[in-house]
């Protein structure tokens, strides 16, 4: 085409020839508006009277529909493809990335045509033919705009304010003049979005909070929960009703339950734990069987449906659990105090009451509204002692439960279910909340003996309604649902495992469940474990709330629900309500409703999940501020197109080391073997291979480390 346009350099040129030439030009370029000026520019044009043809052709070719005609004298191009419907799933300084269902290739639209769309997002996209190797399209409507709300600094100029938001971000938030003054310049705030117009160069905000001062923990902290739509605070309103609600249970309230107040009954949680949602009970009975009490806090009776704190608790959906601190689902009173089954009081519980045997066959259940005394509250360490020592406070009560769970893990693993038990960092704070040190917390006996106990109960609870009897309805019900692995993700897994002399059976789905429990066993304590732990856990699907009962594949459970932790998950206390509704013979409630509060707890689960990771990442700077400089050995964690992530062997902090940083070669990305290599060397870093880095620099800001390799 250059050739073509250099030889008609300052030549005659037909009409014909012109709207070929014009014609090629936009479709290279679909997406851009031209005039006749930078069309001349292109094709080299000078001659005045072929710039006034050249401009008849564009009129033409608009008239003959290929042109529109953007404003007055600027053209684009008309495609005569169809309009898709896309999700965004990265969004970058030039751009977004869309997936579209049914297409393998995604597509990739320019900052300018993107209507500030971001990730997430539900979008209508115009797709044009591939430009530089890719699609390309234009966004011409966003259908769902999951974000509207942004932190970042507030910046100042000539009167006027701009919201600096964080890297994720590619566009700043323009705030008019009468907002902007010396309470909020300088300062971080959370700002709302009021209008996205697109031909604007910014959109256009509204400031709601100033939340601080930059670099003040704070702020930061508060900062990352802001980001996810997640409030540090309850409204003082809300907090005025929790406070108005009598601790005495009234005892015509007791007479409706089941009392187990003089049987046995203990919490165990982790040390720092306050919301104690479930407690044990044990009983030996007369047939030599035992009866094993899963005491739940009974949060419906307090929390009414559409009740101020029920509104608070629905929107917030879930505690979020950060480095440093809590941030409850429901009022301190009610999630540490009134709900919470403290030790030498009075609970009201929801609760499921097993006989089983020494096996741990279950010979029968009920579920029943109860109230409970808890006798002792155990960390996870105390109940472990007991166990070891086999002496002790309720030592009895507990060998028996850690037999009886022992038979029940190992039955579990044996028929399918998955055994991802990864090492948990913890930093260690000191009164200013900041980190001074790391630990690795693994799980011991009685967090496997608390678990099965509680999965055991979702279990029971999910089948009492989702099984359906011959002659019964079904019910709508919320399920917690585990989707099979993604076949390519599988293959992609199992290409990588044979190089280490490792391979996947995936024939079947019980198949491919046993090899996985199989290959993480085999791996574990070698030096491709890191590799192969990380790739496995990405293969997976994840784990989600819905009314559509697949099962929960990675339990091998047919029936699974989330009953046990009401006080701090909102789809656990739905479910309490649906039990109790249907055990006293209610009739089905609206299927779509429940859908849209699973799929909204879905979502803020996510968000929940975001945050506590970011705040992983903030404490993690926080802590390498003063390490600088120094070397360590690390594993690669992450690769991408723009550098390899790297964790850290001796406190499991993460860094990136920028692919621009590593000298000797230019190095590309390979996807299909997480890796980067060199082009010249072949030299290759691979997920999973140890490396030696230096600290570079740390932002607590953008919660970002950054390493060098040595």
């Amino acid at each position: 085409m250059k050739k073509k346009r250099e030889k008609q350099k300052n030549k005659g040129f037909t009409k014909k020839q012109l709207e070929s030439l014009v014609l090629s030009i936009f479709k290279e370029n679909p997406l851009k508006q031209l005039n006749y000026k930078q069309l001349s520019k292109i094709l080299k044009i000078k001659e005045l009277g072929v710039k006034i043809l050249l401009s008849d052709v564009m009129i033409s070719l608009a008239n003959s529909g290929v042109l529109k005609e953007e404003k007055r004298g600027s053209f684009k191009l008309i495609q005569t493809t169809e309009k898709v419907i896309g999700v965004v799933n990265t969004s970058v300084t030039s751009g977004v990335y869309l997936d579209v269902e049914g297409m393998e290739e995604e597509i990739f639209v320019p900052k300018e045509y993107s209507m500030f769309s971001l990730k997430y997002d539900t979008v209508e996209v115009m797709v044009f033919s591939k430009s530089k190797g890719k699609l390309q399209g234009e966004i011409t409507k966003i259908i769902d705009r999951k974000k509207n709300t942004f932190v970042g600094l507030i910046q100042e100029t000539n009167g006027f304010g701009f919201l600096i938001t964080d890297s994720k971000i590619p566009f700043d938030v323009f705030i008019p003049k009468p907002q902007i003054n010396t309470m909020v310049i300088g300062k971080i705030v959370l700002v709302k979005v009021v209008n996205w117009d697109d031909s604007k160069k910014n959109p256009v905000g509204k400031i709601i909070t100033v939340i601080g001062n930059p670099k003040e923990h704070n702020t930061e902290i508060h900062s990352i929960l802001y980001q996810y739509n997640l409030d540090p605070t309850f409204p003082k309103h809300v907090e005025k009703v929790a406070d108005k609600i009598p601790l005495k249970i009234p005892s015509s309230e007791i007479k409706n339950r089941v009392d187990f107040r003089k049987t046995n009954t203990f919490t165990i949680d982790p040390v720092d734990a306050k919301d104690y949602d479930d407690a044990l009970s044990v009983k030996k009975l007369q047939n030599g069987n035992w009866e094993i009490g899963i005491h739940i806090a009974d949060v419906s009776y307090y929390v009414k449906e559409n009740d101020i704190i029920d509104i608070e608790a629905a929107d917030r959906s879930t505690s979020v659990y950060l480095v440093d601190r809590v941030v409850p689902m429901l009022p301190e009173i009610l999630s540490n105090e009134i709900c919470s089954l403290k030790a030498d009081v009075d609970r009201l519980c929801y609760s499921v009451i097993l006989e089983i045997n020494e096996k741990s066959e279950i010979i029968s259940h009920k579920i029943k509204k109860t109230i409970i005394h808890s006798d002792k509250r155990f960390t996870y360490q105390d109940a472990q002692d007991v166990i070891n020592n086999k002496k002790g406070v309720f030592s009895e009560e507990l060998l028996i439960l850690y037999k009886l769970s022992k038979i029940l893990r190992e039955k579990r693993f044996s028929t399918g279910s998955i055994n991802f038990d990864r090492q948990e960092v913890k930093f260690i704070l000191d009164k200013q909340n900041n980190p001074i040190g790391v630990f690795f917390k693994e799980s011991i006996s009685t967090n496997h003996l608390i678990e099965e106990f509680m999965l055991m109960a979702n279990k029971i609870i999910a089948k009492e309604i989702g099984f359906i009897k011959k002659g019964e309805n079904p019910k709508t019900f919320v399920y917690r649902v585990h989707d099979k692995p993604d076949d390519e993700k599988i293959n992609s897994l199992n290409n990588i495992i044979k190089k280490f002399g490792y391979s996947i059976n995936n024939s079947s789905t019980k198949n491919l469940s046993t090899s996985l429990n199989t290959l993480l066993k085999n791996v574990k304590g070698k030096s491709e474990s890191n590799l192969i732990e990380t790739l496995t856990i990405r293969s997976m699907s994840k784990a989600i709330y819905t009314t559509n009962n697949i099962g929960h594949y990675g339990l091998n459970f047919n029936y699974y629900s989330h009953f046990t932790s009401p006080i701090r998950r909102y789809p656990d206390l739905i479910v309490h309500r649906l039990l109790e509704k249907y055990l006293n013979g209610g009739k089905s409630v609206e299927k779509h409703k429940v859908e849209e509060i699973c799929k909204y707890t879905s979502e803020k689960e996510k968000d929940a999940s975001m945050a506590e990771r970011d705040s992983i990442k903030y404490m993690q700077a926080k802590f390498l501020q003063d390490k600088v400089g120094r070397n360590f050995e690390g594993v690669i964690s992450g690769v991408t197109e723009w550098g390899i992530y790297v964790e850290l062997e001796k406190n499991k902090c993460e860094g990136l080391v920028k692919i621009s940083s590593i000298k000797g070669d230019f190095y590309v990305f390979d996807k299909n073997t997480y890796s980067i290599i060199g082009r010249s060397s072949k030299n290759k870093y691979q997920l999973g291979d140890t490396v030696k880095i230096k600290i570079k620099k740390t932002d607590l800001e953008r919660k970002q480390i950054e390493f060098i390799l040595i």
